[in-house]
């Protein structure tokens, strides 16, 4: 399980350490992809199978089916971690989530999400002012 909120630099050759706690669970690989909102996310490999699996099997006749596949699975880079535990971000994706100097990692359970710093911080400032009605709306879904 990935919990917690982490920063760490991005060095010049564009590799990321992951935290100690992160890597442990991940194995030696795990998968990086384009994630939502200007992010990455990084998977274990069971659960990139898992995810992979579900939208393989998304009807084809659907634009957003077909664009979403391209996007998360064509997107997708098996990463391997070095002594240091960091990972190599392909350029792509360092392009995609406008990654700098600094990112932010992210546990979310499952999965962890790598975010530029600048994003996280504007993107969770706007979400805490939220929090009530996103309270709410898990109210209405039974959580």
């Amino acid at each position: 399980m990935f919990l917690g909120e982490f920063r760490h630099n991005i060095d010049a050759k564009k590799r990321l350490a992951i935290p100690s706690k992160f890597r442990s669970e991940l194995g030696q690989k795990a998968v990086l992809t384009i994630g939502f909102d200007k992010c990455l996310f990084l998977f274990p490999q069971k659960e990139w199978e898992k995810l992979a699996e579900k939208l393989s099997s998304l009807p084809l006749g659907q634009t957003s089916v077909r664009e979403l596949n391209r996007l998360m699975l064509a997107g997708a880079a098996e990463v391997e971690f070095d002594r240091l535990g960091r990972v190599l971000i392909p350029d792509y994706l360092v392009k995609y989530a406008d990654l700098k100097k600094k990112a932010v990692i992210a546990g979310l359970y499952n999965r962890i999400e790598i975010w530029s710093e600048s994003r996280w911080d504007s993107y969770k400032t706007k979400a805490e002012k939220e929090l009530g009605n996103l309270a709410e709306k898990l109210g209405e879904l039974g959580v």
